[in-house]
């Protein structure tokens, strides 16, 4: 005995210290031949789906990302953007003068996760209920159900512009994505819109829910649509 601590609590803390100095960080692995299991290895921790949410907006600062996943440590996510770009679902590049700062984005194969998001969306919707005194919202938290509701409603592709209290976003609906690979974006429609959507949070939280359809909503003049481009017609007439 040694201070106090027997040789095994010594040799114990040794290697305690050894690991906390392992870099980079290895691989957590279900060590399972099963392809849930290796998609889990891949996108299974925590908030890595959620900057999957926020990258399909497209080039995505790491201020500002950090900015739209409040409760997020600056070294998590740090962690998970050298996870995610050491897989292949992120790269890292810099923007030319007068940027000059580096951006974050998906790889084609980080696309593919859309339709996983979408899907855990669907399943999630329900368990939204009533907003929490605790809960943050960002306006384009709701672009993806939202989304996934006017696929559903028109058979129209289209620029959509989306208002709300919280904030205005822009969708792009239809197999062909925005610039950069993005699906929707912060802030108004860089060009004129096809459609201008017009509703509340608490439309949107029923629509995600699937409590209200879209088409319902707009009959039932809980969303307020102007445009004259093929997909605002669908709607109106949905």
């Amino acid at each position: 005995m040694l201070l106090g601590f027997t040789k095994y609590e010594l040799g114990k803390s040794n290697n305690v210290s050894r690991l906390r100095r392992m870099s980079p960080r290895t691989r957590r692995s279900y060590d399972q031949y099963c392809s849930a299991a290796r998609a889990l290895d891949l996108v299974g921790d925590r908030w890595t789906l959620l900057i999957v949410r926020e990258l399909l907006a497209g080039p995505r600062r790491y201020t500002d990302l950090h900015a739209d996943l409040p409760g997020v440590s600056t070294d998590v996510l740090a962690s998970r953007l050298r996870d995610m770009e050491r897989d292949g679902l992120t790269t890292r590049r810099r923007l030319p003068p007068p940027g000059a700062a580096y951006v974050y984005e998906l790889t084609p194969r980080g696309r593919e996760l859309l339709p996983v998001l979408q899907a855990l969306g669907a399943w999630g919707g329900p368990e939204l209920g009533e907003r929490r005194p605790t809960d943050a919202v960002r306006a384009h938290w709701f672009a993806l159900p939202l989304l996934r509701a006017l696929r559903a409603a028109a058979q129209e592709d289209g620029l959509v512009e989306v208002r709300l209290e919280e904030g205005d976003f822009h969708l792009y609906v239809g197999d062909g994505a925005g610039p950069d690979g993005a699906v929707y974006g912060d802030g108004p429609a860089p060009a004129e819109p096809d459609v201008r959507l017009a509703l509340d949070a608490g439309t949107c939280a029923a629509v995600s829910r699937g409590d209200l359809g879209l088409a319902e909503a707009v009959r039932d003049g809980r969303i307020r649509v102007t445009g004259e481009g093929p997909l605002a017609k669908a709607l109106l007439r949905a």
